[in-house]
């Protein structure tokens, strides 16, 4: 069997996508798109306590399997118009996050008015106008919206994130989540909301060299 590591990964993936309340059952998917242009996906409505190695897919860029007995999650067009139309991108989660998804009700997009959503989502994040789940039109929307940064909203639904590794992606919903959570409650109070200037934003985004460990 190849690929057993990452297919593990996107196992652990999804179970902490589950503790982190992104999802409830067996909702949203993982995905992780290999060097060999591979790409690896969560089996549809399958729970995660369960899932093995062996349960996840293997398609080409297609959506043909190569390789595993299941099938692959409904959204598998969706995620393979966004790896064959975004490079950058290799790994996707899709969630049902409530705040995000809540928020996706009441504006057009998360602003860039927490330090957590610029450091970790490149800016602010849009929310695309709804089209059906189980539909490429998720992915074409995703494309079309998405910028630099590393999420989409999708109107209704819940969320697209991106990534360069599946916990690169998982960062990101969790971050989007924790963002639209405050911009809710700041919305909530009636007040004014405070915006941070174009220069703040790129000041923030600066890089400074002093997060996270030395490569060693």
């Amino acid at each position: 069997m190849r690929y057993e590591q990452e297919r593990q990964s996107l196992i652990d993936c999804a179970l902490q996508m589950k503790a982190e309340q992104l999802v409830k059952g067996s909702g949203g998917n993982v995905s992780l798109r290999m060097p060999d242009d591979l790409v690896l996906v969560t089996p549809s409505a399958m729970a995660y306590e369960t899932m093995r190695p062996e349960d996840v897919v293997v398609v080409d860029l297609q959506g043909r399997v190569v390789e595993g007995g299941r099938r692959p999650t409904s959204d598998l067009a969706a995620i393979l118009y966004v790896f064959r139309h975004m490079p950058r991108v290799r790994a996707t989660i899709h969630t049902h996050q409530p705040y995000a998804t809540a928020l996706s009700l009441v504006a057009d997009e998360l602003p860039a008015d927490f330090v957590t959503v610029i450091d970790e989502l490149n800016g602010a994040v849009r929310v695309a106008p709804f089209t059906r789940s189980s539909d490429e039109g998720m992915g074409v929307q995703t494309v079309e919206y998405a910028g630099n940064s590393d999420a989409v909203i999708l109107k209704h639904h819940g969320v697209m994130a991106l990534g360069t590794s599946v916990q690169g992606a998982l960062s990101a919903a969790v971050s989007l989540e924790e963002g639209c959570r405050c911009y809710l409650a700041a919305l909530a109070t009636g007040l004014p909301v405070a915006h941070l200037t174009n220069e703040q934003i790129a000041d923030e985004a600066e890089e400074r060299g002093y997060y996270g460990q030395p490569n060693e």
